[in-house]
């Protein structure tokens, strides 16, 4: 059943004055929530990040990322947890990762008004079962679960539609080439959010925010 989608735009620039004007545009051209990549950020002020946060009333998912799962921090995970505790509580949602340390996943959670609690698998896409009972330990600790996997092949792309038609409030990604037609059909099948580039994704697969609009518009109910 079509679910409203949000379509959430990642800014991923190395200053705040470029990730201004990626939002600006972003908003303009029809995205609903930006995805603000503070592990691209250099140097980056937390308070200069608070404000800028701030003033995109709501709608804002602060991310910060390791080089596990695809970003780019570099420091302890003490001090990037701890960025995201404090960015937290102005951010519509803040981006946890389920296998960050339980003591650190915590603070930042409790710190959240509403958490994403995410997944990611760069090499290959998991079972149905296994997807589910990651999404079942998500879903206890946050209040959106995320996973994203990489398939190798074509039937890998369908598991994450057979694993969302099993759940609510989780968003699936097949990564790559091979699975970017799930990040406009995912709507379709439960996930509320769905990510979208400007130019460059910051994802293997991302389509362009124009693309995703069309077909969202099209084919299922979009909150905006």
């Amino acid at each position: 059943m079509p679910v409203k989608t949000m379509i959430c735009v990642p800014i991923f620039q190395p200053n705040l004055k470029s990730a201004r004007l990626t939002a600006d545009k972003a908003l303009k051209l029809g995205a609903d929530i930006l995805e603000l990549r503070i592990d691209a950020l250099q140097d980056p002020d937390i308070q200069e990040v608070i404000n800028f946060i701030d003033s995109l009333d709501g709608r804002v998912i602060a991310t910060n990322r390791t080089a596990r799962e695809g970003g780019l921090f570099k420091g302890s995970e003490e001090e990037r947890t701890e960025i995201l505790s404090d960015v937290a509580g102005h951010a519509r949602y803040v981006d946890i990762e389920l296998q960050t340390e339980e003591k650190l996943r915590s603070r930042v959670i409790k710190k959240s008004g509403s958490s994403i609690v995410s997944f990611h698998d760069f090499e290959k896409t998991p079972s149905v079962d296994e997807l589910l009972e990651i999404v079942r330990q998500e879903k206890e600790l946050g209040d959106l679960a995320k996973f994203a996997v990489m398939p190798r092949n074509l039937e890998d792309t369908l598991t994450v539609f057979q694993v969302l038609l099993q759940v609510e409030d989780t968003i699936g990604i097949s990564m790559g080439n091979l699975g970017g037609y799930t990040r406009v059909t995912a709507g379709l099948f439960g996930s509320p959010i769905t990510y979208a580039s400007l130019d460059g994704g910051s994802a293997p697969g991302q389509l362009d925010l124009k693309t995703t609009r069309l077909f969202l518009d099209k084919f299922t109910d979009v909150d905006r």
